[in-house]
């Protein structure tokens, strides 16, 4: 069934292309011609390998080639610094220059430099993961509710603490980190309103020792769960060294340490992936900002590993068919931040622009730097 309907598609491509004028070559949604196939470039901050982020970007990667069938070849150029904007160019430039009619840039720090270069190569199309940058013809930016099954992993730490201590190790103090960390934290405070959080960050998305480091801190205080936001496997392995628990984040990796995995925060960039081409291919596309939820199925909650007991599961299932359903908004309700002022009153849910104002933890969240 797969096979006919990956033929179907590459005919209905085929045929589109004809009507375009076949001898002329396809097009992208920017109107760039290409012989045959689009080639599409990726620039990842880490290792395809690195057991996290960018590993999850590249089963994405994987799933778009496998979807479209030789329709559509990548590139990708990997451990590119998102903080060494000549490095970000010269990996997009010497992929554009290879046939790349897109450009797909992993990493909050590309931003500024791809949309230098969205107006440089009006016909390449640049897609940037995170961050608020776009323009109105080649330039947008996708992300997706990762608050959703953040609230879920906290419900699975706060049943599962002995210590009313839950770590929690993240990359840096700013909105999207914070939006994490709030919304895991009132998972927590749903089912265990005396735990508390306690946050280190390590300023870097991609640092494996930092990582690690800073969750053998978490530890050393008492904590006996830990969560990420950063993109190695490393809070993990710690947590297993320490016989304690620990929540992932990105893939779902019961391997990494079986005696400490519970689940992860994962994405399917994948279906978002092989979405947006669908539409650069057809002549679709416009930037459109995208944020996929867990109804969209870009972002989930990994299956629970059998660590985790029986009426723990039933809770968060129960709370993940509310959210799907929109019966439950994590950031809805009264909420206070740390410093007792209000980010959410009672009866109010916040909207997605409300929710990208946050800039600071909420009560009962401990916060180091």
């Amino acid at each position: 069934m797969k096979k006919i309907m990956l033929f179907t598609l590459a005919l209905l491509v085929g045929l589109s292309l004809a009507a375009c004028g076949g001898d002329e070559g396809s097009q992208t949604g920017s109107g760039e011609p290409f012989d045959g196939f689009i080639k599409v470039g990726f620039i990842l901050i880490g290792s395809k390998t690195d057991g996290g982020f960018s590993q999850a970007h590249a089963n994405g990667i994987d799933e778009l080639e496998a979807y479209f069938a030789g329709l559509v070849k990548t590139m990708a150029v990997e451990n590119v610094d998102d903080q060494n904007r000549q490095d970000i160019r010269s990996a997009a430039e010497n992929m554009i220059d290879a046939g790349c009619r897109v450009i797909i840039g992993c990493s909050y720090g590309y931003m500024e430099t791809m949309a230098e270069l969205a107006d440089e190569y009006p016909d390449v199309d640049f897609l940037h993961f995170s961050g608020s940058m776009m323009n109105d013809t080649n330039f947008d930016n996708f992300f997706g509710a990762m608050e959703e099954p953040r609230y879920l992993a906290g419900i699975v730490a706060g049943m599962m603490t002995k210590s009313n201590k839950i770590g929690y190790v993240a990359a840096y103090p700013y909105t999207e980190v914070q939006i994490g960390i709030n919304a895991f934290a009132l998972g927590v405070q749903s089912v265990n309103p005396s735990a508390e959080v306690n946050v280190v960050y390590i300023n870097t998305w991609y640092d494996p020792e930092k990582e690690k480091s800073a969750a053998q801190a978490l530890l050393a205080q008492g904590c006996d769960v830990l969560e990420q936001h950063c993109d190695t496997a490393g809070p993990i392995i710690a947590a297993q060294e320490a016989g304690a628990y620990a929540i992932g984040y990105n893939l779902d990796k019961p391997d990494s340490a079986p005696k400490a995995y519970l689940t992860a925060p994962v994405w399917d960039h994948g279906a978002y992936y092989i979405d947006v081409v669908k539409k650069i291919l057809d002549g679709s596309f416009s930037p459109e900002s995208y944020y996929g939820n867990m109804a969209s199925g870009y972002v989930d909650l990994a299956p629970l590993s059998d660590l985790v007991p029986s009426e723990v599961k039933a809770k968060v299932d129960e709370a993940k068919a509310q959210i799907i359903s929109g019966e439950l908004a994590p950031f809805s309700g009264e909420i206070l931040f740390a410093d007792g002022s209000v980010l959410c009153e009672e009866g109010q849910t916040l909207t997605r622009g409300d929710i990208w104002d946050i800039n600071s933890v909420i009560k009962g969240v401990n916060a180091t730097e």
